[in-house]
């Protein structure tokens, strides 16, 4: 049972691959320059053209016949006779096509089936000689040369009647070249060249005498218009001479109206400028006044600021007076109480060290008995004796700085002034850095403004060395010149205040 079904389906699958082979091989598909004709089981064979069809396989079949268009080339092979007896050579192209349509493609497969273009021509060739030999016969050689389109539509009407018996349409017929054997033609080319020439000598004369008519009558004419035109020239000149006097006249007067207007305009300028200048002349003064016056309000104004600068230096140079008196009162006073401090503790110091010393001594003697008395050796005696001597030691040291506290107070009296120097000088220029602008208008006499100002300093410096001196008896001008060249130099030094209030020191030392 199996078996039967793969064997049906074997042959449906057979007959469906052979109704599409069928189908494929049946089916054929025209060009659009090429007719297919279909024949075999019709009386009238089917003709496909530019479309598709079916064709039935082994019951009919498929031939070819050629649309396109076709060039034949006419030829006379031998001379033809025209009709007045002159031997001729003509060569013509024709343009032919199978006529497109199905009585004319009927007639064409007759002749033409399964033939190339080339055949075809070959084969209407011999038909279209023929049917030009007769139209030369017909034709003068004039006619054929110089109407060679008429000629032609000849060939074309002749023929036609023999191609449409074979379904061939004739489109063109273009006639090439036209010879004879004797050179006729181009006899006939000299004879008409001279002819030609001829007409062109007798037109040319023609147009000379008409050029030389025309130039007579073109003179009379222009000699007419130039004495016309003269006339009419000086008619012209003279109506222009009239209209310039004219023209004249009233320029003058116009010009007379304008330079009377033009005095009268100038001297209305003159009075303006003369009245702008007095005006320029009195804002000048005015402006003068007012420059004068402002010149005496500065004036004014820097002898204002010259009075009060001087003033506050001289209210300044008082106050750094008093402040320098008062610190040196300060001073003063913390010397005094300085020196009596050191005194006291100098006194103390050698009154402690006086008791030390006896303590010390009284602590040896004792020892000593009691070493004695308890007849210890020597050895205990000795240590006796060393903490003795260190006592006293101990004790002549502190006598002796004491000593040197008195003798080294003016000293340490000056070091303590010198070094509080630079902070005095502070104190009295921190007034001048807290001066965020200066406007100077006057330097007064002696110097500028900006020199008083500074100078200030160094006076208050100077007053507060006096102040100082005659408090404390250094003189610090002297101090300080002990660090000059001259000093390092020579070794000269005057020291006043040093080592006693009121004492020199002189020391001449010369230079190694």
């Amino acid at each position: 049972m199996l078996n039967f079904t793969m064997i049906q389906i074997g042959i449906v699958v057979l007959i469906v691959v052979f109704l599409i082979v069928l189908l494929f091989s049946s089916y054929v598909k025209a060009p659009p320059d090429r007719a297919f004709i279909i024949s075999g089981l019709k009386r009238e064979p089917k003709i496909l053209t530019g479309r598709a069809g079916l064709k039935v396989p082994f019951f009919e079949r498929l031939d070819k016949l050629y649309l396109g268009q076709m060039s034949v080339d006419i030829k006379t092979e031998q001379s033809v006779p025209t009709n007045d007896f002159i031997n001729v050579n003509v060569d013509a192209v024709a343009k032919v096509r199978i006529e497109p349509t199905s009585a004319g493609i009927q007639l064409a497969a007759k002749n033409f089936l399964n033939k190339s273009s080339s055949q075809i021509t070959t084969d209407l060739q011999d038909s279209l000689q023929g049917n030009m030999r007769e139209i030369i016969g017909t034709l003068s050689l004039k006619e054929i040369n110089t109407d060679r389109d008429s000629f032609s539509d000849q060939v074309m009407a002749k023929a036609s009647k023999d191609m449409a018996k074979l379904g061939i349409e004739i489109i063109s017929c273009n006639i090439q070249n036209v010879t004879d054997e004797n050179g006729l033609i181009a006899d006939l080319g000299m004879d008409n060249t001279a002819k030609i020439k001829k007409d062109a000598a007798i037109a040319k004369a023609q147009a000379e005498r008409d050029i030389k008519v025309a130039e007579a009558e073109a003179d009379q004419i222009s000699n007419d218009a130039r004495v016309a035109a003269d006339t009419q020239i000086a008619q012209r000149q003279n109506q222009l001479e009239i209209k310039k006097a004219e023209l004249k006249k009233e320029s003058d007067i116009k010009r007379a109206e304008a330079d009377a207007a033009y005095e009268i305009q100038n001297q209305e300028q003159q009075r303006s400028i003369q009245t702008a200048t007095v005006n320029a002349q009195i804002a000048k003064a005015e402006r003068e006044a007012e420059l004068k016056q402002k010149e005496v309000q500065v004036k004014e104004q820097e002898l204002a600021a010259q009075i009060e600068k001087k003033a506050d230096a001289e209210k300044y140079a008082a106050e750094r007076v008093a402040e320098a008196d008062l610190i040196r009162r300060q001073k003063n006073a913390e010397a005094e109480k300085f020196e009596q401090e050191k005194a006291a503790e100098a006194k103390k110091a050698k009154a402690e060290a006086e008791k030390f010393a006896a303590e010390q001594e009284a602590a040896g003697i004792k020892a000593k008995y009691d070493a004695e008395a308890a007849g210890v050796s020597a050895k205990g005696i000795a240590e006796a004796e060393a903490i003795r001597a260190k006592g006293l030691a101990e004790a002549e040291a502190m006598e002796k700085k004491a000593e040197a506290y008195q003798k080294y107070n003016k000293v340490a009296m000056t070091e303590m002034i010198i070094q509080v120097l630079p902070d005095i000088a502070k104190q009295i220029a921190a007034p001048l850095s807290q001066i965020d602008k200066i406007t100077i208008i006057g330097g007064g006499e002696g110097g500028n403004g900006m020199s008083q100002v500074a100078d200030n300093v160094p006076i208050v410096m100077s007053k507060l060395f006096e102040s100082m001196k005659e408090t404390t008896g250094v003189d610090l001008k002297e101090v300080m010149r002990a660090e000059t060249y001259d000093a390092k130099v020579n070794k000269n030094i005057n020291v006043t205040g040093l080592p006693e209030e009121g004492a020199v020191v002189n020391v001449n030392t010369q230079a190694q």
